[in-house]
């Protein structure tokens, strides 16, 4: 009977109870030691193992090593950089004013680290998303558990070397792992977890903090739409839409969506659209350095369902379509005559498919958007500051 408690005891129950031990010792931290760490991370990112992160980020899904610079390092760099300018004045209490209650007294406040934290992140930015919000862990002198994506496996892989060269695993770890990792990890009386994924995670993550009276910090997907009208310009709207459409190839929680486009602007819009996806590519993404994959066959077939689910619904392919399940390539695809209860008006994309619905004009797009899920961006392009105001 002992030997089987052993071995149902949560697998991670060891690390969780170093960190335990560790966590107000590690809240006293200096502002000098916090910014310690921090440079430790920012050095090894921008020199030791730059080429290494590029590397295994094309390994997991080919994604551009100038993608990498800019989505991957640069942003983690650039929170270290905004943590070391204004950790001071973060760590200093905060003189306010005292109530008519309490006259006689002086208030302020002060500002303590959470404790123990545990990071989720994803598979689309895997480095960005949880050495992101560890820089501000760090800068905050909280003990961390990071569980990255099972689904890139060898940026996972690197980013656990990393950690563990450059931090103590009583204060800061990285387990790896698939859905049961999670699991194990949820049941444990975090502090604070800081998940980055679907809604559809985010409400067991939820669930499972509230169990421990968990804060948590939830960053979502959803369905982001833009919206053309006839006073745009053309040519920078379609590069903008095209590009943020391509980029990671349209593995992004912010990127476009969808487009509801006035029929003024409609046809020069697609015109232009195809011209930019031919242009960012030379007519060839499949042969293109600058082109990521999907992630996984999975994701992949789910494209290619959505895709022929509207398709056997009348919607109309005006440009791409293809993809070849054996390298994860899809084409950037555009198509209009959507039925507004096909998955790819109902479900996130999160990939390179890029429905076209007309609309007569602001009020129909605003209906349009506030039938569903409050989506995470918008973006209006127009020069009519009423319209601009009214969205």
């Amino acid at each position: 009977e002992t030997n089987f408690m052993k071995e149902v005891e949560n697998p991670y129950q060891g690390l969780f109870q170093k960190q335990r031990e560790r966590y107000l010792e590690v809240g006293r931290q200096s502002r000098k030691e916090r910014l310690a760490q921090l440079k430790a991370l920012k050095k090894a990112l921008e020199h030791e193992y730059r080429q290494p992160i590029r590397e295994a980020l094309y390994a997991d899904f080919k994604k551009p090593f100038l993608e990498t610079d800019l989505t991957e390092i640069y942003p983690v760099l650039a929170e270290i950089r905004h943590a070391e300018q204004n950790l001071r004045d973060w760590m200093r209490p905060k003189r306010v004013n005292s109530p008519l209650t309490m006259l006689g007294s002086r208030s302020c406040i002060q500002y303590e680290s959470k404790g123990l934290c545990l990071i989720l992140s994803p598979w689309n930015f895997p480095l960005n998303l949880t050495f992101g919000p560890l820089v501000s862990a760090i800068a905050a002198g909280n003990c961390c558990i990071l569980k990255p994506s099972e689904a890139t496996s060898a940026t996972s892989q690197l980013m656990q070397e990393i950690v563990e060269a450059l931090f103590d695993p009583s204060e800061i770890a990285l387990v790896q792992g698939e859905v049961a990792t999670a699991q194990a990890l949820l049941e444990l009386p975090f502090h604070h977890i800081n998940f980055t994924g679907s809604p559809n995670v985010g409400k067991i993550v939820m669930k499972a903090a509230s169990r421990h009276l968990s804060s948590v910090t939830l960053e979502l997907g959803g369905k982001s739409p833009a919206f053309v009208d006839g006073t745009a310009a053309v040519e920078t709207t379609a590069k903008r839409l095209a590009w943020g459409k391509c980029l990671n190839a349209g593995q992004i929680c912010v990127a476009p969506d969808y487009v509801l486009v006035t029929e003024n602007a409609k046809d020069a819009l697609i015109k232009s659209l195809i011209e930019q996806f031919d242009t960012f590519f030379q007519s060839s993404p499949e042969s293109s350095d600058s082109y990521a994959r999907i992630i996984n066959e999975k994701h992949l077939q789910r494209l290619s369902q959505s895709l022929m689910d509207a398709t056997s619904r009348g919607a109309e392919i005006l440009y791409g379509g293809n993809f070849n399940a054996e390298t994860r390539y899809f084409q950037p695809t555009l198509l209009e005559g959507v039925p507004e209860d096909a998955r790819l008006l109902e479900e996130e994309i999160f990939g390179p498919i890029l429905p076209i619905v007309t609309v007569s004009g602001a009020e129909e797009a605003i209906a349009f958007i506030n039938q569903r899920e409050r989506p995470l961006a918008l973006y209006i392009y127009s020069k009519d500051k009423h319209t601009i105001e009214q969205i």
